[in-house]
């Protein structure tokens, strides 16, 4: 029982104890005083009957009639007129008054008796007869049931009304309470809640502000976990200089988009080199020369800007020479960026950078999923060499391989693609991801799309994915897709991960469906998890509604394609993730880099001082596993435990 009950009901049993005992007091101080006035009573009835009967005590009709005439005009059990001569009864009058509703329990339990007196008649000198006058108590007990009710009418009035004030007063007072125990489900939760307003009672005072001491301090263990994880990832992945990535940023990154058969996709490299660094080191001198290089990466944040993809993936490899890997980007865009990139380095002299237009040269090279990252450097190196060698030195753009393919064009894209919809040709694929310590135990799965050509091949979505972004379908093909997951949630009972996409997230009205098809199958909730890559995430305002509305339904939410950005993972804490999945460029030959080690370690901190499960991406080896089980990661998912595959 809770203690708010159990104050209400002290509250109630002490009205009923004090009013039993008061009632009790009363009865006791009550009957004495009625006993005493039937007593009075009787005996006044019996002297006055005597007074009245002496000077015709010897006419038997006028005693009779004097005898009823009391007896009709009082509450008397008995009125009997005996002669003393012969104790014989002269006139008795007998009658048993009608209780007047009282019930007979409580006539028991009062077990007030008839009070008497008696009185002579006399005779001239000579005592002739003696009047016997017996009060019944029906009178009195009628008044105490009446007393009783009145008391009892009372009792539940105040009863009523203390309850219901009692019942204000302690929800008010034992508020405090009741945020505490959502403070504790919130730290469950990897939320982190104070209580801003203490309550004026010194006790519940104390334990709100140890509550709120306490919170205090994991959100601040917490935030200087995370803190000290980014500037562990900054030094490792990030350039002084210009604040881009770095080159171990840039290869780790690269092998992700490019080898990956089964997320990458289809894109180009850009490389850019400013040319005669050492002279102008020389002539401008190291800081001027500093200042160039900023001036460069700025430009080249400003002009990717329009490019999503290329966000976090732009770097500072070396001196002057900078790489801009854009998956996704198809010939006509790579050129635009590349005019781009040329007419604002033409005018940076303008920004006040430096004396003289920087000399920079661009090359591209186009890349396809599965391709050899060593092979993809060597074709854009060609280009940027090409580019230099140019009587005027610009940008250059080498096509080979599929990517050069004109099948792949607008038109034809956007044909297939629709006619997929229109005749179910995606398909559900299923990813295991099990646990780190026996690589046995599933912990779900991870459900990806496909695409069946016209041969009856499952394109993976990289393939198809840039289309699908390009014409606006995305929404379309995460409302299909969910569909068909909560259909096949209904033939087992496994645990299941989708993905949403950023632009189902910035659509209202596809968000608004996808709440709807939760709502009608609120019951799978606890088996289906919905994950946002990193790099999809909406504003916080937006990603706090989603996940009360997620959370609202019984759905979860988790983050896969984590790290780029760990610094904003206090922003995260209090929303309740399932878990956090790290991005595969970081797993990737951990058990041989020992940076990719310290950093992985510094993030499995931050997530365990909040209880948060974290979940490795594209594990290949058993090595890595082994490193990442010994690091205390909870999960893993990858080639090493098993390819996408229809439901077996």
């Amino acid at each position: 029982m809770s203690l708010f009950k159990q104050l209400l009901l002290a509250i109630c049993l002490f009205l009923v104890v004090a009013f039993s005992g008061s009632f009790m007091v009363s009865l006791e101080s009550s009957r004495s005083q009625y006993v005493n006035q039937l007593r009075s009573h009787a005996q006044d009835a019996a002297t006055a009957l005597a007074l009245s009967l002496t000077p015709n005590i010897d006419d038997p009709a006028m005693v009779e009639l004097m005898v009823s005439s009391i007896f009709d005009s009082g509450y008397y059990a008995s009125i009997k007129v005996v002669d003393l001569g012969s104790n014989a009864v002269l006139v008795e009058r007998h009658a048993e008054p009608d209780p007047g509703g009282v019930p007979a329990w409580f006539v028991h339990l009062i077990g007030l008796e008839a009070a008497g007196g008696d009185a002579i008649v006399s005779r001239g000198w000579q005592q002739a007869a003696r009047v016997e006058v017996i009060s019944h108590p029906m009178f009195a007990i009628a008044k105490l049931w009446q007393s009783a009710l009145g008391s009892l009418g009372w009792l539940l009035l105040c009863g009523a009304a203390s309850a219901v004030l009692g019942a204000l007063l302690l929800r008010r007072q034992l508020r405090p309470l009741d945020y505490m125990v959502e403070q504790s489900h919130a730290i469950a939760r990897r939320e982190f809640l104070s209580l801003p307003d203490l309550p004026r009672t010194p006790e519940l005072r104390r334990v709100v502000q140890a509550m709120n001491q306490m919170v205090e301090k994991l959100k601040a263990l917490f935030t200087e976990q995370a803190e000290r994880s980014e500037r562990l990832r900054a030094e490792s992945y990030q350039d002084s200089l210009t604040g881009l990535s770095n080159r171990r940023y840039f290869e780790m990154q690269l092998n992700t988009r490019v080898s990956n058969l089964e997320e990458a996709r289809a894109g180009y490299l850009l490389l850019l080199r400013v040319q005669g660094l050492a002279g102008l080191n020389a002539r401008l001198g190291g800081q001027r020369t500093d200042q160039l290089l900023q001036a460069v990466g700025e430009q080249l944040r400003r002009t990717c800007a329009s490019y999503p993809e290329t966000k976090d993936l732009i770097s500072r490899s070396r001196g002057g020479e900078f790489a801009v890997l854009a998956p996704g980007m198809v010939h006509e865009e790579a050129v635009q960026l590349a005019q781009a990139l040329e007419a604002t380095l033409q005018s940076l002299h303008e920004t006040g950078a430096s004396d003289v237009d920087p000399v920079a040269c661009i090359g591209l090279a186009p890349f396809t999923p599965g391709d050899a990252p060593q092979a993809l450097l060597k074709l854009a190196d060609e280009a940027l060499a090409r580019a230099e060698n140019q009587p005027a030195p610009g940008w250059v753009c080498l096509e080979q391989g599929a990517a050069a393919v004109a099948g792949d064009s607008h038109h034809a894209w956007h044909e297939r693609l629709d006619q997929a919809f229109v005749n179910g040709q995606f398909e559900l694929f299923f990813q295991p991801v099990v646990d780190c310590g026996t690589g046995q135990r599933v912990l779900h799965h991870k459900v990806i799309s496909r695409l069946h050509d016209e041969q009856g091949e499952a394109l993976p979505a990289g393939r198809f994915l840039p289309w699908l972004e390009r014409f606006g379908w995305m929404p379309r093909l995460d409302l299909l897709v969910l569909e068909k997951v909560l259909a096949h949630l209904r033939t087992h009972d496994q645990v299941l991960a989708l993905n949403l996409s950023a632009a189902t997230l910035a659509d209202p009205k596809a968000l608004q469906r996808v709440y709807e098809l939760l709502s009608q199958h609120a019951a799978l909730g606890p088996r289906l998890t919905f994950e946002i890559g990193e790099e999809q995430l909406p504003e916080q305002s937006a990603l706090e509604q989603l996940t009360r509305r997620l959370h609202a339904h019984g759905f979860g939410l988790a983050l896969q394609r984590f790290g780029g950005r760990f610094s904003m993972i206090g922003n995260l804490a209090h929303l309740g993730l399932a878990y956090l999945k790290i991005d595969g460029s970081y797993i990737r030959n951990i058990d041989h880099e020992q940076h990719k080690r310290l950093f992985i370690e510094a993030i499995q901190r931050a997530a365990h001082s909040i209880d948060l499960p974290l979940i490795a991406e594209r594990v290949e080896t058993e090595g890595e596993r082994l490193v990442l089980r010994e690091m205390g990661v909870g999960g893993i998912q990858g080639q090493l435990v098993g390819e996408p595959a229809p439901w077996r």
